[in-house]
């Protein structure tokens, strides 16, 4: 285990942080980081193809991962990818094409059921796959056609939680390292406790640094941290 050690100030008691990620190659994007609140996802795009059902969704609150992870098997798989709001009206067999794999994005914000339902049954034909991602279990979803529903609720289903305190320090680590910002162990010691456990709440917080910073022409110090954040929580 990696440990982030924390020296004493006005702010902060003597700590040490936990770092226990293992960091993944996310097939030419940026590494994806694996902890307790995402590794049942990342073991069943590991399991691919030997799936035990055709499809899979993801479900999660905005930016934990559902997008990356589904990249990540689209890289591995070959497979198309569409977002659920453009299926409507369209054809599952232009969409397909000869691809034996597809991701659906945002698939509770509203599917064209038939064209769903097609998409679904030429994947199984053909031994392809579906990925959905979603904020919500599909079992949550308003699905009137019948059989989309049964297929639906047939499919895998994993749910990424929001992130724990490894997860949420790893991050900040790599926002601020994106930003080219040397992020003290003070800083994240700070943030740390203070910050909602949300991965938009994170972003949100390292962009407002980083143009806080740019826009005073100031080094990313503990004052300026603490400045923006009771900002952003009035």
């Amino acid at each position: 285990m990696t440990r982030v050690t924390s020296k004493p100030d006005k702010d902060n008691d003597p700590q040490q942080l936990p770092l226990a990620l293992e960091m993944r190659p996310a097939l030419g994007r940026d590494d994806f980081m694996v902890a307790d609140c995402n590794s049942e996802a990342v073991a069943w795009i590991d399991q691919w193809p030997k799936w035990p059902a055709p499809a899979l969704c993801l479900y999660g609150p905005k930016g934990c991962g559902k997008s990356h992870l589904a990249e990540v098997w689209r890289a591995r798989s070959g497979a198309l990818q569409i977002a659920a709001g453009d299926l409507a009206g369209q054809d599952a067999d232009a969409i397909l094409g000869d691809a034996s794999g597809l991701v659906i994005e945002d698939a509770d914000g509203g599917l064209d059921e038939t064209v769903c339902f097609h998409i679904y049954n030429m994947l199984k034909e053909r031994g392809g796959h579906l990925l959905l991602t979603a904020s919500q279990p599909p079992s949550r979803w308003q699905i009137d056609l019948p059989d989309l529903k049964s297929r639906l609720g047939a499919a895998l289903v994993c749910e990424i939680s929001p992130p724990d305190d490894d997860l949420i320090v790893g991050l900040l680590i790599k926002l601020f390292a994106d930003r080219q910002i040397p992020a003290s162990p003070q800083i994240i010691s700070y943030v740390l406790p203070r910050i909602e456990r949300s991965f938009a709440a994170l972003s949100e917080l390292v962009t407002a640094i980083d143009r806080r910073a740019l826009a005073e022409k100031r080094a990313v110090t503990l004052p300026l941290v603490r400045s923006v954040m009771e900002e952003l929580s009035a």
